[in-house]
């Protein structure tokens, strides 16, 4: 049964492991994963997960860029097979690209269900921190998932260009 957990260094390996099977370029929504993160060393990654971790803290007063963003990752059997990050509050650049809300799952993890199962979980999140409502984004051309932005009940609004390319624009009300 997969769960969703905080980032945490104990799966290193497991998480190396589903980063290596997106290949080199390839974007892993949901992680939080910056061009400047090292996460192939092991005082890396610890690094890289410590600054996940203070990202969703409000306690840390530390500068947390875009504000506070909760990143969980969907794990089953000490494998890591996706992540997903909610973004505690829009700022610009999410609201005219990126949405509040991103995931990813692993090639040979998808078609399971795990991205629904994950939006589900995590907009429960949203509603415990107080939203009343959620932005998410996808590629206008990624049907699977628009679907599943549309099975947790997201709403269209447009489509859009962005710099990021054509882009679907969901909301949706907690």
């Amino acid at each position: 049964m997969p769960e969703l957990v905080a980032p945490t260094v104990r799966l290193h390996a497991a998480w190396l492991e589903a980063h290596d099977e997106w290949g080199p370029g390839r974007h892993e929504d949901g992680f939080g994963l910056r061009p400047t993160d090292e996460v192939r060393s092991s005082d890396g990654f610890a690094a890289w997960v410590t600054w996940l971790t203070d990202q969703s803290d409000p306690e840390n007063s530390q500068d947390a860029g875009r504000g506070r963003c909760t990143y969980r990752w969907i794990v089953e059997d000490d494998r890591v097979l996706g992540g997903i990050a909610l973004h505690h509050q829009l700022d610009d650049y999410l609201l005219r690209v990126a949405g509040q809300i991103g995931y990813g799952i692993r090639p040979s993890a998808r078609g399971w269900g795990l991205a629904s199962w994950a939006l589900g979980l995590i907009l429960a999140e949203a509603r415990a921190l107080g939203l009343d409502r959620v932005l998410l984004v996808c590629e206008a051309d990624n049907t699977a998932s628009a679907r599943t932005i549309e099975r947790q009940g997201g709403v269209l609004e447009e489509i859009r260009d962005t710099e990021l390319g054509p882009a679907r624009r969901y909301w949706v009300t907690l």
